[in-house]
């Protein structure tokens, strides 16, 4: 499959005072941003392959009535129920095919140009499942290089959900490289680092549902 875990992203409070957790244990943050028409905000985590994103939901009425609405945003971060994950993804190789990787739908967000919009996930409307986005384009945005980027590489991510896939997207977006996706009591991601080659943990509950291996 023609498919590449490009980053992932967790659904936080506002201003995301939880990633001050990782500026202490010595990693670098990279520029913050905003996503007109999303509703949302972020701070990010860059590493050698990929990016923690923490997001959260600024503006309420822009998320529930722009283009992002039906990402379901607000919903997800009231509800304790719901999946507070997001999955980025593309193409292994520089062209994409006309084939989506998934069943979904295209979102094209205010802050990309036409054409340059996201394939999400069919399952989106299902707020306990992750929500999955697949961009059809060498890269979604991300300046390179990245000053700030950590040097660690992301080796895992494993995603624990309850939800038994009712679309099916998760079981194909698992099939992406250094992913894996699980049946679970509670939403719980892991991300390992450097093959854990450090031996730290970090379990970052109740703030964020989040266990990092370094």
């Amino acid at each position: 499959m023609n498919l590449k875990l490009d980053h992932v992203f967790i659904l936080v409070e506002p201003e995301a005072k939880v990633a001050d957790r990782l500026l202490e244990q010595g990693f670098r943050e990279g520029p913050r941003n905003t996503h007109p028409g999303q509703g949302t905000a972020n701070r990010r985590f860059y590493f050698a392959n990929g990016m923690l994103e923490l997001i959260w939901v600024q503006d309420a009425d822009e998320a529930r009535h722009g283009p992002g609405q039906t990402l379901h945003f607000p919903e997800r971060a009231d509800d304790l129920t719901a999946s507070p994950f997001g999955i980025i993804f593309v193409p292994c190789q520089d062209n994409a095919g006309p084939d989506m990787p998934f069943p979904g739908w295209h979102y094209q967000p205010a802050y990309f140009p036409p054409p340059r919009g996201f394939h999400v996930g069919a399952n989106s409307h299902n707020i306990t499942e992750p929500l999955c986005f697949y961009f059809p384009f060498p890269n979604p945005g991300v300046p390179k290089p990245q000053p700030n980027r950590n040097p660690q590489t992301i080796s895992e991510v494993v995603i624990s959900t309850p939800s038994t896939d009712t679309d099916g997207v998760l079981e194909l977006a698992s099939q992406a490289n250094r992913l894996s996706m699980r049946l679970g009591q509670e939403h719980l991601m892991e991300i390992t680092l450097d093959d854990h080659a450090s031996g730290h943990t970090e379990d970052y509950r109740p703030a964020m549902p989040l266990i990092l291996y370094w």
